[in-house]
């Protein structure tokens, strides 16, 4: 992939047009899960998700329209998956979530801002889960990001991170960057309208240095088409 042409940003005004966007697709955001040549990462990653959450209670970050939820909260204590988008999660709520033997919910849901987790009040978690969603904070806001989601995580807490690789014949084209190194796609809708849409690809080496020391024994798994990235939180 070229290096894209720096361009330059307001990540402010990008994260309120991505919301927009991402309301405006909500209804058929999920029709990227069906692209034919991601069906056998996909197939894996459902199947590998559930093991990693086995009694924990799992904060979920920027659940969307809850494609993962339902696979990563199989055999968790509880799963609290939030997003601030209405319109994506209730098509994340309008899905069949698994259930405790006794018939009792384990997947809650909230309206929660993903960058000050304010809404959570004094509740903290041993588990945190964010599908596709890494790639859409910008370089400059990552470390407090995630400083704040650690402060939520008890020590021993399992983290994974999921999200896109770029592969040329699959991804958006990258159509330009900005002096923070943050990357965009421009991306159509079925109304015919356009979005810029900040979306990063990191490498194994720079997602391990923005967490820092704070995890333990980070693992990248590369699959062809996402990565997946998990660690323990010290």
């Amino acid at each position: 992939m070229a290096a894209p042409a720096p361009h330059p940003s307001n990540a402010p005004a990008i994260e309120a047009r991505m919301a927009d966007y991402y309301v405006k697709r909500a209804s058929y955001y999920e029709r990227v899960y069906h692209k034919p040549e991601r069906q056998v990462d996909l197939r894996a990653m459902e199947r590998w998700l559930p093991l990693q959450f086995i009694g924990r209670r799992v904060l979920e970050i920027a659940c969307g329209t809850g494609w993962w939820t339902p696979h990563g909260a199989q055999r968790a204590a509880r799963w609290l998956a939030t997003d601030l988008n209405p319109e994506t999660m209730a098509v994340a709520q309008a899905k069949a979530m698994p259930t405790h033997a006794d018939g009792s919910a384990i997947v809650e849901f909230r309206a929660v801002d993903a960058y000050t987790l304010a809404e959570l009040g004094g509740e903290t978690f041993d588990a945190a889960f964010a599908g596709c969603w890494w790639s859409h904070v910008p370089l400059q806001r990552l470390p407090d990001w995630l400083d704040t989601l650690h402060t939520r995580l008890e020590p021993g807490a399992r983290v994974v991170m999921l999200d896109n690789s770029f592969v040329q014949t699959s991804s958006t084209p990258i159509t330009h960057g900005d002096e923070h190194g943050n990357t965009y796609q421009t991306r159509p809708l079925d109304d015919g309208s356009t979005h810029e849409v900040l979306k990063n690809f990191p490498s194994p080496g720079q997602a391990f240095a923005a967490l820092g020391p704070r995890a333990r024994e980070p693992q990248w798994l590369p699959f062809e088409h996402y990565w997946v990235l998990h660690y323990t939180l010290a």
